[in-house]
């Protein structure tokens, strides 16, 4: 009886090995917040509200790539999503005057630059990480050549208050007072995380990124599932473009992504391939880049370009940290040949 009671119980070790750098960052950052709270706590919401927004459009972008790969294809195309659904989500608006209709334009690129992206993977066999680059290349060269000087869009998507919850001290402002973009990425973590490893479809998704033979075998469509994930993340990829353009800025800039299509794949990396280790990933980020512009508002002695190197220097140490530590889909990046 003792003997079960003790087997029962979690293994620390492997918790430790595991998420003990996400729990430390975790609670360094929550005893941190506290301490500047009680000091000034009108700062202190701003930072905050603004980690959460600077880490939307990342976790979108690391649940895009999250999918991709869990089924097995590598998607270093992101990049490349984002800033075609920006652009086709701010033409959409600007011809149409609703933010709304840009908002499902922009998905709906998503999806088909990953629409593109699987057909290249999969049906093709294309090297994926050529397959990523292309996207890349096409999405920055199309958006380049049509961008149109002067073009405008009137206002963009406000923030929605939850009601008496958007009062509570501390997380009132920084969960609950956000534009709806924002609320659906944190939505999207949960509804991921529980799709991906508790029901039938995750447990397929995950089997043909381990072992597409085998799931095979047992009547799993390998290609299929790839397809869906690639294209449901090029959705998911979609949806961060849009808010880049119709939540975040209200315009489009040439390039306007500046890597967090990148800097998403090492939160993938950084948050074990789950999507809730993705979202703590993102808001540390995030947090990265709110510490980034509160130091320029204050005027620090410090030159501009060194603050902005903040969230890159950031990936840099993350990767260099967790590339070859964290276990990657067995079958991640490895065409599949049905017999």
């Amino acid at each position: 009886m003792m003997a079960d009671t003790y087997s029962s119980l979690p293994n620390w070790k492997y918790f430790l090995r595991r998420y003990g750098v996400l729990t430390g960052l975790g609670l360094v950052v929550l005893m941190t917040t506290l301490y500047f709270y009680f000091r000034d706590p009108q700062i202190t919401e701003a930072v905050l509200a603004s980690t959460v927004r600077y880490s939307t459009p990342l976790v979108l972008g690391a649940l895009c790539g999250l999918l991709g790969e869990r089924a097995g294809v590598i998607n270093i195309g992101i990049e490349g999503q984002m800033l075609m659904s920006a652009f086709v989500g701010f033409l959409v608006t600007a011809w149409t005057k609703s933010l709304w209709l840009g908002v499902v334009g922009g998905v709906l690129t998503g999806a088909l630059m990953g629409l593109l992206l699987a057909f290249m993977s999969v049906t093709l066999k294309l090297d994926q990480i050529i397959g990523g680059t292309v996207i890349n290349i096409i999405a920055i060269g199309l958006t380049g050549y049509f961008y149109q000087v002067g073009l405008a869009i009137d206002g963009k998507l406000k923030p929605i208050p939850l009601g008496p919850l958007a009062n509570l001290p501390l997380v009132g402002k920084v969960f609950f007072d956000n534009p709806p973009i924002t609320y659906a990425a944190i939505v999207l973590v949960f509804v991921v995380q529980y799709v991906l490893f508790y029901t039938k479809w995750g447990l397929r998704t995950r089997a043909v990124g381990e072992h597409p033979r085998a799931a095979d075998t047992v009547g799993v469509d390998v290609y299929f599932m790839r397809y869906a994930n690639v294209v449901l993340g090029g959705a998911i990829a979609g949806l961060a473009g849009a808010f880049l353009t119709l939540e975040a800025v209200g315009s489009f800039e040439r390039v306007m992504t500046n890597g967090r299509g990148f800097i998403a794949l090492a939160v993938m990396l950084f948050g074990k391939y789950t999507p809730l280790g993705a979202w703590g990933a993102a808001l540390f980020f995030g947090l990265t880049s709110a510490i980034q512009t509160q130091v320029q508002f204050a005027g620090v002695d410090i030159p501009h370009q060194f603050i902005g190197m903040i969230p890159y220097v950031m990936t840099i140490l993350v990767l260099a940290g967790f590339v070859g530590r964290t276990r990657v889909p067995a079958a991640d990046g490895a065409p599949y040949e049905k017999e």
